[in-house]
């Protein structure tokens, strides 16, 4: 049987440099165990730099079951480390939306999509002498674009993006880039009330 929650993303979903356990689906699982709903363990398909292109090239050969309780999709990190093309980027998300509220049962309110985290304000990015303001203003552009398309479709959005700016920008794993446990966890603190509406009887 299929897990109820399939979590589709990269590097963040999987939580690279910490535990799997300690990565934003299995805490958000764990905090909805505590407040009444069982998602059971999340299955989760992702890879680090995992761009949109590659994820719908995983998702075609793992051809996941639909009747999902709950999606979540983040995506598009890569598309922008790697400059690849903004249209390319929308036109790929699109579909992976649209993938997405499949594996949902066609219940659009049970896909929830989460922005892209700043990266440039990481260890990582000043190591590399990285411009942190074009990051940002690239990091904006993507999830402007991943907004749009979500609201546009009638499923949710989530925005971690001014968690991974402000309070938790120094919460990194050991590689300097990637969130650290406590970042993960006010990830799952912030998302739980927007899945616990999406839970909710139809």
């Amino acid at each position: 049987m299929a897990a109820a929650f399939l979590a589709l993303g990269d590097s963040y979903t999987i939580g690279e440099g910490v535990a799997r356990s300690d990565a934003w689906p299995a805490q958000l699982a764990a905090r909805l165990r505590a407040s009444g709903f069982d998602p059971g363990e999340p299955e989760i398909i992702a890879t680090t730099g995992w761009t949109t292109g590659e994820l719908a090239e995983a998702i075609a050969t793992r051809d996941p079951a639909s009747g999902r309780q709950l999606v979540t999709l983040l995506i598009g990190v890569n598309n922008q480390y790697r400059g690849l093309p903004l249209d390319d980027y929308r036109r790929e998300f699109a579909d992976l939306l649209e993938s997405a509220i499949g594996f949902a049962g066609n219940r659009v309110r049970r896909v929830l999509v989460v922005s892209i985290p700043d990266w440039g304000v990481t260890r990582f990015a000043a190591q590399k002498g990285v411009d942190a303001d074009q990051v940002a203003a690239a990091i904006d552009a993507f999830n402007a674009a991943a907004c749009a398309l979500t609201l546009a479709r009638g499923a949710r959005w989530h925005n971690v993006t001014a968690i991974s700016r402000g309070i938790a920008r120094d919460l990194l794993a050991a590689d300097g880039l990637h969130p650290s446990t406590a970042q993960y966890t006010l990830w799952a603190a912030s998302l739980l009330p927007e899945v616990v509406k999406a839970l909710a009887p139809d």
